[in-house]
């Protein structure tokens, strides 16, 4: 497994590049073979009025076709990191449960192959847009944009509803529910 660790307006130190790679190792090691590129971004607020979130740490990684992301804040950069790889853990675990579960009930399998996002932060004339993302989707199941959906830790996923052959978003709805809007 490849980990990459970078800092954001910060310096990383070996001891922390030592720290976080020791952890994710061993968080990653039921997933033989099935871990991409991990990218470990830690980042420093600068605010003294932040003190309390001073530290963040963004771990991203493609997993089984599934684009795995969780970010923690702390006080403290080792608190930050250790936050952020319990989430990361949390994450894999149920990942892995619900592939298990799906097997079993010889359901659809997953998308194995994870959306490759090419990102532009260029500011268009008016301001009201502040960064614009493209992406290929592949087409895939409610269920399989619900899993998606969960592991990136977002509020809503646009996709290719496989099922009806046009576009849909799954939202988490604040019941904790998820709604469908789907493309006529």
């Amino acid at each position: 497994m490849e980990i990459q660790v970078h800092g954001k307006k910060t310096q990383v130190s070996d001891t922390i590049r030592q720290l976080v790679v020791q952890k994710l190792e061993g968080a990653v090691r039921s997933w033989e073979g099935k871990v991409g590129i991990t990218d470990v971004e830690l980042s420093e607020e600068p605010n003294p009025r932040q003190s309390a979130d001073r530290f963040r740490v963004e771990i991203t990684a493609p997993v089984a076709g599934q684009l795995v992301r969780v970010h923690s804040t702390s006080h403290d950069q080792h608190a930050a990191v250790d936050i952020a790889v319990g989430k990361f853990e949390r994450r894999l675990r149920r990942l892995k449960e619900r592939i298990i579960d799906r097997s079993r009930n010889n359901n659809k399998r997953l998308n194995q192959s994870s959306p490759e996002a090419e990102v532009s932060d260029e500011l268009p004339p008016s301001a009201s847009i502040v960064r614009t993302k493209q992406f290929t989707m592949k087409p895939m199941s409610p269920e399989e944009a619900a899993l998606q959906l969960e592991m990136l830790g977002h509020s809503f996923f646009f996709f290719f509803n496989a099922e009806t052959d046009g576009h849909a978003v799954l939202y988490r709805r604040r019941d904790g529910q998820l709604g469908l809007i789907e493309s006529k």
